[in-house]
């Protein structure tokens, strides 16, 4: 396992001051996750995942509480941590070579054409370097963000969605694409998302949190083996327990007009 990327969260609380009054979007987070995780967060639009991805990687450096990566507080963006969007973000004029460059600091020309080469096969990518992102799929798309993520070799990448786009095939073919990923970096991953199965079928652990403010209500943990089998018994079964945990914390947050 990976000797870096440990990240520890304690007692986080964050509030945005509105006109009328102040909005809790998290309150008393508490969460550690191991250097080369895979962690999932799932909950309803709003229950703050995204403010505290934003958080983690230091695109919002003002909270309350501590957020530290291998034993050092974070208090803004750093190339220890990456992020990849549910949008690929890349610029439609720039080649998807050029692209992922765009994301390497402090390096030689020489260099940066050698680390682009490797990312672009490590996402499989070969052969697409001069192509630009109108001439790419979805899927490939966010492999080329998923490259200059991941060019600066940084400790954590951090994925809002990142495959929420896609349709249901390319998501299924990603899925193990970022699997693989994943063991090749043996790089700590957090990510978002609100599909229960795919949460399943990539995480050590998933992450169940509730709104109004955003608060972790359960910590779950994933034993099954990998590769993991989607139309097996149990993930069928151990599916169904995080979708019965999911709606426990989430149903009084629904309302039905009949």
């Amino acid at each position: 396992m990976n000797n870096r990327g440990a990240l520890e969260i304690r007692n986080v609380r964050k509030t945005y001051s509105g006109k009328d009054k102040d909005i809790h979007v998290l309150e008393d987070i508490n969460l550690s996750i191991n250097p080369g995780e895979f962690v999932s967060i799932i909950g309803l639009s709003g229950c703050g995942k995204t403010t505290l991805l934003r958080h983690i990687v230091g695109l919002e450096a003002e909270y309350e509480g501590d957020i530290l990566l291998d034993g050092k507080r974070l208090n803004g963006p750093s190339l220890d941590r990456g992020i990849v969007f549910q949008d690929h973000r890349l610029f439609p004029w720039l080649t998807v070579e050029k692209n992922i460059a765009l994301g390497i600091i402090g390096k030689t020309e020489k260099e940066k054409k050698e680390i682009v080469d490797s990312h672009i096969e490590l996402v499989g990518l070969n052969g697409f370097g001069k192509n630009y992102p109108y001439q790419l799929s979805g899927g490939m798309s966010q492999r080329a963000a998923i490259a200059r993520a991941l060019v600066n070799q940084p400790k954590i990448l951090l994925l809002d969605e990142p495959l929420g786009a896609l349709d249901a095939l390319t998501r299924m073919y990603m899925h193990r694409e970022l699997e693989r990923i994943w063991k090749k970096e043996n790089i700590t991953m957090i990510m978002v998302t609100h599909d229960v199965e795919e949460a399943l079928y990539l995480s050590d652990k998933i992450v169940v949190m509730s709104a109004k403010p955003g608060r972790i209500q359960k910590v779950i943990s994933v034993p099954l083996s990998r590769p993991r089998d989607r139309a097996g018994h149990d993930f069928a079964d151990m599916k169904e327990s995080v979708l019965e945990e999911f709606m426990l914390h989430t149903e009084h947050h629904f309302s039905f007009a009949i």
